[in-house]
Formats: structure tokens, sequence, C-alpha cells
């Protein structure tokens, strides 16, 4: 693929049998806005992005990632990254039209290697958002989102060959290999990272924070609501950006943070850091240790919804 067509990361939709807890959560404790809701149906914004919602939740009988979705700048990017996926091989969903969703806009959805549901629009009308005061411990925006691959370097492949994403950086260990890419479609160090897992599955969704002030809050109003904290605080290495991760009440990983390295694109090359050393995965020493029972909440269930799709 010649060209980057993405600009940006919009909106995270899940699944969940018991949407009602789960709206709670996320509407409520989490620090999301409820902008639009429709008999099982919801859709949430953060105040300070111009994103209609960042995080679409649905009541189903079973649990699943529905999709994850990306901006382009126009339509005319649309229509050509639709081409390019299909001249490639790319199972489409639909065809590039009318988007049915707060915002409207133009696009598509398609499958990506692993199964998962993937759209890009543009033309989306922008939702009046706000600044974030300080000591307002809600998240600004939607940072980034880490999906699980049970074939790490096909999947990081596939986004670079057919949707542009670069690499980062990768963490790495003597033992287990290559377990993480992170991967940008901007300068931002990462809008999506792929993990390895024994499964297709979500990882994890990050939330950006105003501050180091506002994270602390926010971290400490979800502890205080009684949810479950996996990792954190700490800083990570690879991104530079600060981390704590919660269980949402469906189990999914949820994550503050902030800070989020930005990169001279022109003069970046990508690390390989180890991440059996502490100071990659914490580098202020302050989260509990990363160990199996960490990393395995991060797996999740396996994603029984996803379309299995043939490698491309």
């Amino acid at each position: 693929m010649s060209g980057r067509l993405l600009t940006h990361l919009r909106h995270v939709d899940l699944a969940v049998p018991d949407y009602d807890k789960q709206l709670d959560f996320y509407a409520g404790v989490w620090g999301l806005t409820k902008v639009a809701e429709d008999s099982g149906l919801s859709f949430l914004a953060a105040e300070g992005s111009p994103e209609q919602y960042v995080v679409r939740l649905r009541k189903a009988d079973e649990k699943r990632l529905d999709l994850v979705s990306y901006g382009a700048a126009s339509p005319q990017d649309v229509d050509t990254l639709a081409e390019q996926l299909l001249a490639g091989g790319v199972q489409l969903i639909s065809r590039p039209g009318k988007v049915d969703t707060p915002g409207g806009g133009y696009g598509f959805r398609f499958f990506d290697v692993d199964g998962r549901t993937i759209e890009v629009s543009a033309d989306v009308e922008v939702r009046q958002h706000r600044r974030i005061e300080e000591k307002e411990a809600i998240p600004v925006k939607l940072s980034h989102v880490v999906l699980n691959s049970p074939d790490l370097n096909r999947t990081r492949e596939w986004y670079e060959r057919h949707l542009g994403f670069a690499l980062s950086d990768t963490l790495s260990s003597p033992h287990m290999g290559e377990v993480m890419h992170f991967m940008r479609i901007s300068n931002q160090h990462h809008s999506m990272a792929l993990a390895k897992g024994p499964h297709t599955a979500l990882h994890h969704i990050s939330f950006e924070m105003r501050g180091i002030d506002e994270y602390m809050r926010g971290s400490g109003r979800v502890l205080r609501a009684g949810f479950k904290k996996v990792w954190g605080p700490g800083r990570h290495m690879a991104g530079d950006n600060t981390f704590t991760y919660f269980l949402d009440p469906h189990g999914n990983t949820v994550e503050y943070t902030t800070e989020l390295e930005l990169l001279d694109e022109d003069t970046w090359h990508p690390h390989v850091y180890d991440f059996s050393q502490p100071e990659v995965t914490d580098q202020w020493g302050t989260a509990n240790a990363m160990n199996e029972i960490v990393a395995k909440e991060s797996f999740n269930d396996p994603d029984r919804g996803v379309f299995v799709a043939p490698p491309v």
C-alpha cells in the first residue's frame, strides 16, 4: 500500500449480555457521556473529543468486540481505500456509502486478517466538545486500542500492507520472543497495538486523561467504586505513557493514560525492548509486577462472534 489513508482512531464498539451494568460503568464511574440510546444500543462520547462517540455498547447474548472504527480525511480516500482492499483480496462487508450512526458520514466495513470488523469513515459531523478543566478526571479522548492475535506477525504485516500502519516499537523477551507491536497512523506513537495471545480478542481500550493529576484522580475514583485494578499506576517505556488498567463489568481491560509520546516520523527508528526488564514495563517502579496473572487478564475471552477470514 503506497499511501497512508487512515487519520485516527474513532471508536471501539462492544457487545455485552448485561447491557445495563456495562452502561452504568462507562457512563458513570469511567466518565464518558451518553449522547444517544435506542433499545439496547448506546453511544458514549468523551467530553474533550470532537468524535460523536468513542464507545458504542450493544446488548447481545454473547460478549464480543463488534468493531474498531478509524477516520479518513475525505470520501475520496474512503473510496480509494475500498478499491485497494478489494484489489488486495480483502473481504468487504459493505461498499462505501452513507453511515447511519450519530454524526453520519461516508464509510464502509471490512474484515481484517483475524476476522475482526473494521470500519473506515470520513465526513462525520464534528461533535461540540470542550476543554477538560484542571482536576476534572474524565477522559479527554480515546487514545488507542490493543488487539490480541494468535499470529502476531501475520496480523502486523496485514495492517502494514493494507491499511498503512507503521511499526513504532516492539516488546520482546529472550524466552517468549516478540509479544507486542506498537503501530501508528500518525505521529502518535500508537493508535493500535497488537499483542500475542492464545486467541483473537480485545486486549484493552485506552482513554487519555488531561494530565497526571487527572489520571491519578480518575484511577482513584474507579478503585473506590470497587472495580478491579489489573496493573498500575506506572509509566511504560514504549510510548512513554502512564498506565492504570481496570476490568469493566464484563472483563474487558480498560486503561487510563496520559502523555503518550509524539514522534518525529522522519527520524524515528523502531526499538525492540526486552519486557523482562522491569523498567521497560514500568519506568517508575510503582506498578505491581507484570506476571502471568496480569497477562492472562488481558487475554480476555475468545471473541466467539468473530468471522474467521482466510489469510490475506
